[in-house]
């Protein structure tokens, strides 16, 4: 982490309330309240219209999504399930068990959009007594692994996975094992007093309906919780740099790391686990929106700015939340722009990693292997090939590829008779300390003695 800056600049501050006070009036929103965080402090909030405090709830749709993954993912990392289990082998009896954990989180399992029935955000839940009434007679619309489908119904059958294997209900779990160790203590499935009323605008004159505000029964983990702009800052801090109480740094990465191709016609944004990914220019955000009758939010993080934002609003439509909450982000990204941590050496690297320091070649393609402060070694391409990345000890004297073309890649030493390493491979791909290095074992061999010192003349081809 970057030193931790000051509060913002007075022209930044007057930049972001002039952004959120346009878009309050442009949307005619009844009321709209915003935060950034930096460094993992909330540095400014700012309310418009008819708001009571920072301390009110708002309906949060589906954001409660990236709540449940959580939930999910923690599951996952005490080795309960794995992302590529069926869901019938934790939750039988539904007609889409064949579907993987995976897959429901990240919307790719085929599943419809909504489940049958009135819309669901604005009829009770007990319309949809039990969890089969969530699905449809024909469940899929897509096949499984095919492509991106948003599905809410998907996320009520992961609601009820947590419930199989804790014991008890969804909500007492994200309770006991997100809300209170995050001091989250204004977030939950049902509103406490002051909560901000939803309304719906009147598209041609200035009148409020207000929207009822839905139990929604077995649909409640798709998006049914509220929380406060304080809490939600305080969410984004954690999506920022994770808490081993709840979900450390590394599954938070893989949350946000895209688990499908985006829409043909839309390659600045996509998904990952319980969790939307958006570029904004040479920007990475990622979070959730939400939207249910009466409610509009927005949390997204851009890690390496060390930045959130969170924009809380009680209208139906009318206001680009997302677009919203990221112009706030850009906002300050681009007018305090993150001071680096000062250089420092490293405090301890083992002799066997620093020999591995320098340059290596894949065939004459130069590059370089830099240890890193975490333990971690940095292989970096010097010709623009793009094929470096970052590689994490196994602790087997072998290291995972994290990033890039070599992602899930080990990377292993090679040794000669003496001992002494004679090139890595990675994947399969061999990197010498020459170019084709001689002494290496290369696919295909290199002719004696090398690289030759003079050039035989060319004759006519």
């Amino acid at each position: 982490m970057s030193p931790t800056q000051p509060d913002l600049l007075p022209e930044t501050s007057r930049a972001l309330l002039h952004r959120l006070a346009t878009a309050q009036v442009g949307a005619r929103a009844p009321s709209m309240i915003a935060a950034v965080v930096r460094d993992g402090r909330s540095v400014w909030s700012q309310g418009r219209g008819d708001v009571s405090g920072s301390d009110v709830q708002y309906r949060i749709g589906s954001i409660t999504k990236t709540f449940v993954t959580l939930l999910v993912l923690r599951l996952r990392d005490e080795g309960r399930l794995a992302l590529t289990d069926r869901l019938d082998d934790h939750l039988p009896g539904t007609t889409v068990g064949d579907a993987t954990i995976g897959s429901l989180l990240a919307h790719t399992a085929g599943l419809a959009a909504e489940p049958p029935g009135p819309w669901w955000e604005r009829s009770p839940g007990t319309l949809r007594p039990e969890l089969t009434d969530v699905l449809q007679d024909d469940p899929r619309v897509h096949p499984p692994g095919r492509r991106f489908h948003y599905s809410n119904p998907g996320f009520a059958l992961l609601g009820a996975l947590v419930e199989r294997l804790r014991g008890k209900p969804w909500a007492e779990v994200l309770a006991d094992e997100v809300l209170e160790p995050l001091g989250l203590t204004r977030t939950g499935v049902r509103p406490s007093p002051p909560q901000a009323t939803g309304f719906a605008v009147h598209p041609w004159a200035d009148v409020l309906l207000p929207e009822p505000a839905q139990e929604y029964g077995a649909m409640a983990p798709a998006g049914v919780m509220w929380s406060t702009v304080d809490d939600l800052a305080r969410f984004a801090a954690f999506l920022l740099d994770g808490d081993e109480r709840v979900l450390s740094a590394d599954t938070l990465e893989e949350m946000r790391t895209p688990a499908s191709a985006p829409e043909a016609g839309a390659w600045d944004a996509s998904y990952g686990l319980g969790t939307q990914i958006l570029r904004r220019g040479d920007r990475l955000l990622s979070g959730h929106t939400g939207s249910v009758p009466g409610f509009l939010a927005c949390v997204w993080v851009s890690p390496d700015d060390g930045l959130g934002a969170v924009v809380l609003t009680n209208t139906t439509a009318g206001v680009p939340i997302g677009g919203l909450g990221a112009d706030l982000l850009d906002i300050v990204a681009d007018s305090e722009p993150r001071i680096p941590a000062p250089w420092k050496p490293l405090p301890h690297v083992d002799q066997a990693v620093l020999d591995l320091a320098g340059p290596w070649f894949w065939g004459p393609a130069p590059f370089v292997l830099r240890p890193l402060a975490d333990g971690f070694l940095e292989l970096g391409a010097l010709s623009g090939n793009g094929l470096g990345t970052r590689v994490r000890p196994s602790g087997d004297g072998t290291w995972v590829g994290l990033t890039g073309y070599f992602a899930g890649e080990t990377l292993r030493l090679r040794r000669g008779t003496d001992g002494a390493v004679t090139h890595l491979d990675l994947g399969t791909f061999v990197f010498t300390r020459q170019p084709y290095d001689p002494p290496a074992v290369i696919p295909g061999g290199v002719e004696p003695p090398g690289w030759p010192t003079s050039q035989p003349e060319r004759g006519p081809a």
